[in-house]
């Protein structure tokens, strides 16, 4: 059977080399910003998928795939917009791994991709505003809404014991849509929000904004911002002030940087970030560290698995024409089919060649579900003598 696959492989390549085509994929993310150390992981996840394929040989009669990477910077919709327009004018890219922040994302799908007819496929953008947009069938997410994310955030806090909290929020879709989505949640299991407010980024001083967190008071402060940006300025000034102890952390917060800033001084803090368990999961590690790089960080797996969708959906739809393949992604997200894993992207490509059918698992169990987003799991998370362990997945 080996042989014979090595053979149909062979002379699919042979058949097809006339046909082969240089596929170029967009990778929109925040290379600078408030997310900017999460960024790198998720590139090299995305690309990852795409060596898998190009390597392969197997797409497409043979074409292979590069990537062209732009800054989104998470927050500047302008800048994403103008990134978007020139991965798509002057790269011709068939496709847009991005965006990464909610508020850029819908910027570069309104503005640029829908015009354009391409494909994006988030890995990290969250807002709920997302799952009701007019997107003409272009736009999906890897990660989970945050109405989700709210939900189960609730749960933990409450499963914790804790019975009322202060909110803040960074100041725009991402942030708002979290907060309202965890507060209504908390508030009806019958928890107490002590308030809900906002914070600007890039600001040096957030002592004024702890300091009305402090006097609304909460038994721990749940911070919907950015590691590299507010949020970490908002938990440095409650830890200077005395003003909280316990901190709740979404998934815009949980990263590498958060155990690099504070370590033991969030000690007992907790949180959560989408993250899925099991073979898919540890496969993606493994993969990720004989690359070279750590799959662990937040929304690199997610990344991985948006880039595979889109080639796949290519080759069940026999064309890199975004107007026909995006037809197809939900087909190869979901059953029914051969379940395929992280490192099975050629054993997926010679089944869809053959007519056959695949189910994407892939690093993140990947099911989409409505709109074309993830229905998402979370892992939990807590800080343990300074270091960031995960405790449970949700």
């Amino acid at each position: 059977m080996k042989k014979l696959l090595l053979a149909t492989a062979a002379g699919a390549l042979l058949a097809g080399a006339a046909g082969a085509e240089e596929i170029k994929l967009g990778v929109s993310l925040g290379f600078t910003g408030p997310l900017e150390s999460m960024a790198p992981a998720m590139q090299q996840g995305a690309e990852m998928a795409m060596k898998e394929v190009s390597d392969s040989g197997l797409l497409l009669d043979g074409s292979t795939v590069v990537s062209v990477t732009g800054d989104s910077t998470c927050i500047d919709a302008a800048a994403a917009t103008a990134t978007v327009e020139r991965l798509i004018a002057s790269e011709g890219v068939k496709g847009i791994i991005g965006g990464m922040c909610s508020g850029e994302t819908i910027a570069s799908l309104e503005n640029v991709a829908k015009a354009n007819g391409i494909v994006m496929i988030s890995p990290s953008a969250t807002s709920p505003a997302l799952t009701d947009i007019e997107d003409d069938g272009l736009f999906f997410r890897t990660a989970p809404s945050d109405a989700r994310q709210g939900e189960v955030m609730a749960a933990i806090v409450q499963d914790r014991g804790i019975g009322s909290v202060a909110v803040t929020y960074t100041n725009n879709d991402y942030g708002k849509g979290l907060a309202d989505s965890f507060a209504a949640a908390f508030t009806a299991a019958g928890g107490t929000v002590t308030t809900n407010s906002a914070h600007d980024d890039g600001k040096a001083d957030y002592s004024a904004e702890v300091a009305a967190l402090a006097a609304a008071g909460g038994d721990a402060l749940v911070v919907v911002g950015y590691v590299d940006q507010g949020g970490s300025g908002v938990v440095r000034a409650a830890l200077d002030t005395g003003a909280f102890e316990t901190f709740v952390f979404p998934d815009g917060m949980v990263g590498q940087a958060l155990e690099d800033n504070f370590g033991s001084e969030i000690e007992g803090s907790f949180g959560q970030n989408p993250a899925a368990e099991g073979e898919g999961r540890e496969t993606y590690l493994s993969m990720a560290t004989e690359a070279g790089f750590d799959g662990s960080g937040a929304f690199s797996a997610e990344a991985y698995d948006a880039a595979a969708l889109m080639l796949l959906a290519m080759a069940k739809a026999g064309s890199s024409d975004p107007a026909v393949y995006k037809d197809h992604i939900m087909d190869v997200a979901n059953g029914p089919g051969e379940e395929i894993l992280p490192g099975q992207l050629a054993q997926a490509l010679e089944i869809i060649n053959g007519g056959g059918d695949v189910d994407y698992v892939g690093g993140t169990a990947v099911e989409l579900v409505g709109p074309g987003e993830s229905a998402g799991t979370f892992r939990e998370i807590q800080f343990t003598n300074g270091v960031l362990e995960v405790v449970g997945y949700r």
